[in-house]
């Protein structure tokens, strides 16, 4: 047996065939609906690119753009260059922002003044197996041209395709039922990714769910919800079902209540129009947080399988009720006079926001699970925008030690899973201040990503879930059954706020979101010191 260390393309290589197995070999087409949009060039497109790059893709993969514009591949290959990472880009950019003179461009987009042969090659390869067509989404001529055009390509009699819906909600109908008319594959596999939001309540998720369910059959059918991709999410599966010591203490016996956090330290900044839509519970809570509390709450599944995992969320979500007026903090941003930039503008400032808006930017509510194990355990949902940090994690905070013997000095344990930025889950924890004193004294144990994994580089989470479609793995993606019961937790709440249409509470931009949220986690049981504060590690 050679003892000759794999090369970088030999490594890919075998990964590939174990992901795909004798499906490396086969012809994919990958088909971006919407090809023209924002959601196409800053995520969809490098993350193929990504993937293309690093050999993790079917051999024989091709990308097929559909959009409305009358564009090229060279216009979305512009458009798209700025934000797939190429160590170095096309000399022509380089010199448009060497023209510019502009140092903000270039620290944004890492752009390096050298371009390697290797780095143009293989991006040109990837472009060469790029297409584009324009055409209308509610047009089924428009898809059988595409149609057409996807059977001239190599290996297309027996191609698989993906299509990934990358567009406005209000045309899914539309584009879903010519796809299934006109651009199903003839012999291989075809499989649909649709993008959140799916619906703005019960009733429209269900139309919409019914309309897919009599289109594709469940296996064809991938609802994406990109944050179900990230690294730390990922993780809490292995981190409590892959550790004898946290099964004990998981539970209603032990844990006081469970914080679920997503906080953006930016605004609208004129996309205020598309969010005054639909709100930042429609945008993070029901969807982003919902899944996190899923993964935390739920029993060990049978197996890792899509199904089981998938089975064990359903349930949780089952035993919640609907929330509560009375457990719900809204909030909406103003300008901080004192700030700079953007922070000096409120939501109402963005002129792209209706006049009179009371689509909330920040909430905080406050939800029950009714089973044996977690029975009167608050689980809060914290979100915001214009927040005083950018910041994702997930807060086990335990009960108090019974028998007290320090003179109420210890404070409580708390188990944090920071989801971004930098990555890390470090126990909050009691221990005795260095020296001659007997004082006790809040420290940590410290896991973070990025000083015990150096060489790692965590991969997208576009990157991962688009990886799942090609191998047909389910497991992080968005059932119709655990969507129906996490619309029906919300949907009361949010016709309640609709239909009352009262001004959400005001606070500033850059602050901590309303004190009236503070005052709601402390009523349920979260005690908030301010004494600790969670520090990087030093390098070693």
């Amino acid at each position: 047996m050679s003892c000759e260390p794999l090369t970088r393309c030999e490594v890919f290589g075998q990964l590939r065939r174990e992901l795909y197995g004798l499906e490396h070999s086969s012809t994919h087409v990958f088909i971006i609906l919407g090809a023209s949009g924002d959601l196409a060039k800053k995520k969809i497109y490098p993350t193929l690119w990504w993937l293309f790059r690093d050999g993790l893709l079917p051999r024989d993969t091709y990308f097929v753009g559909f959009a409305r514009s009358k564009l090229t591949v060279e216009d979305i290959k512009a458009a798209c260059l700025p934000h797939m990472k190429v160590p170095g880009v096309l000399d022509i950019w380089c010199n448009i922002v060497d023209y510019l003179g502009c140092f903000f461009w270039k620290h944004c987009f890492d752009i390096s003044p050298q371009v390697t042969d290797k780095d143009i090659e293989c991006l040109s390869a990837f472009f060469s197996k790029n297409s584009y067509l324009s055409g209308k989404y509610d047009d089924g001529s428009s898809f059988t041209q595409l149609d057409s055009h996807l059977s001239s390509l190599p290996g297309a009699a027996e191609a698989k395709r993906l299509f990934y819906l990358a567009l406005p909600a209000t045309v899914y109908q539309h584009v879903s039922t010519n796809i299934r008319d006109y651009c199903m594959s003839r012999k291989g596999w075809s499989r649909v990714i649709v993008e959140k939001p799916f619906g703005r309540d019960l009733q429209s998720s269900e139309e919409l769910s019914a309309h897919l369910s009599s289109l594709f059959t469940d296996d064809q059918i991938y609802r994406i919800d990109h944050y179900m991709g990230k690294e730390m999410v990922q993780n809490l599966m292995v981190l409590r079902f892959g550790n004898r010591i946290f099964g004990p203490i998981w539970n209603r016996n032990s844990v006081a209540c469970v914080v679920l956090t997503f906080k953006e330290h930016f605004g609208t900044q004129g996309r205020g129009g598309y969010f005054d839509d639909f709100g930042i519970i429609r945008d993070v809570m029901q969807n982003h947080l919902l899944q996190i509390l899923c993964l935390v709450a739920m029993e060990k599944p049978a197996s890792t399988s899509p199904d089981d995992v998938r089975d064990e969320k359903v349930k949780v979500l089952k035993c919640v009720a609907p929330v509560a007026a009375t457990d719900v903090v809204l909030g909406q941003y103003l300008g901080n006079p004192e700030g700079e930039g953007y922070s000096k503008l409120g939501y109402h400032d963005d002129p792209s926001v209706p006049e009179g808006s009371c689509t909330p930017t920040f909430a905080t509510a406050v939800l029950y699970v009714r089973n044996e194990r977690w029975d009167g355990v608050p689980f809060i949902l914290r979100c915001g925008k214009a927040l005083n940090e950018r910041k994702a994690e997930v807060r086990l905070q335990f009960t108090d030690v019974p028998g007290d013997i320090f003179g109420e000095r210890c404070q409580r344990n708390e188990l944090v899973v920071r989801v971004q930025p930098d990555e890390a889950i470090y126990l909050k924890m009691m221990t005795k201040r260095p020296g001659v004193d007997f004082s006790p004294e809040e420290t940590e144990l410290d896991l973070t990503y990025r000083s015990r994994y150096k060489n790692v580089e965590l991969p997208d989470a576009y990157e991962r879930l688009i990886l799942d479609v090609f191998c047909g793995n389910q497991m992080h993606f968005v059932r119709s059954d655990e969507l129906r019961e996490a619309w029906r937790i919300f949907t009361p709440l949010l016709h309640h706020i609709e239909g009352e249409r009262n001004q959400p509470i005001p606070y500033t931009y850059g602050s901590r979101g309303p004190d009236e949220a503070d005052d709601l986690m402390k009523r349920v049981g979260f005690h908030y010191e301010g004494t600790y504060k969670w520090a990087k590690p030093h390098p070693t």
